[in-house]
């Protein structure tokens, strides 16, 4: 066999599934109006929950104008795009306690569009 380094490369490529950093703008904005309900897109703009402007790569719980939870004050993660994917399956598992009632994004692609949109909350 002589290009065994390429079929191998070739099929990891194949089997890798999406990059974190995949999604749709757009997309994520539709879906983020959901989200709008409890929070906002605008540096230091809290509503119920607290804004969301910058959240991708702050730590849980660090706006100093926030009445967080006990459960979110304990959670102790950065809100990086594996946690908040996996937050947003279902909040209230995530972190017991939280005062987020919302109940998650089921679909994936919803997941990864709304993480997109966050990112660009700088």
């Amino acid at each position: 066999m002589k290009y065994p380094a390429l079929i191998l490369a070739a099929s990891a490529l194949a089997l890798a599934g999406p990059a974190l950093a995949d999604g749709d703008v757009e997309a994520g904005k539709v879906v983020f109006k959901k989200c709008m309900v409890c929070h906002s897109d605008v540096a230091g703009q809290n509503k119920i929950g607290p804004s969301l402007y910058g959240v991708v790569g702050r730590p849980s719980a660090s706006i100093a104008n926030y009445s967080y939870s006990n459960g979110m004050k304990a959670f102790g993660k950065t809100w990086d795009e594996p946690t908040l994917l996996n937050y947003l399956i279902a909040p209230m598992k995530t972190v017991q306690g939280t005062k987020m009632s919302f109940v998650g994004l089921a679909d994936e692609k919803d997941r990864v569009n709304v993480v997109a949109y966050l990112k660009t909350l700088k």
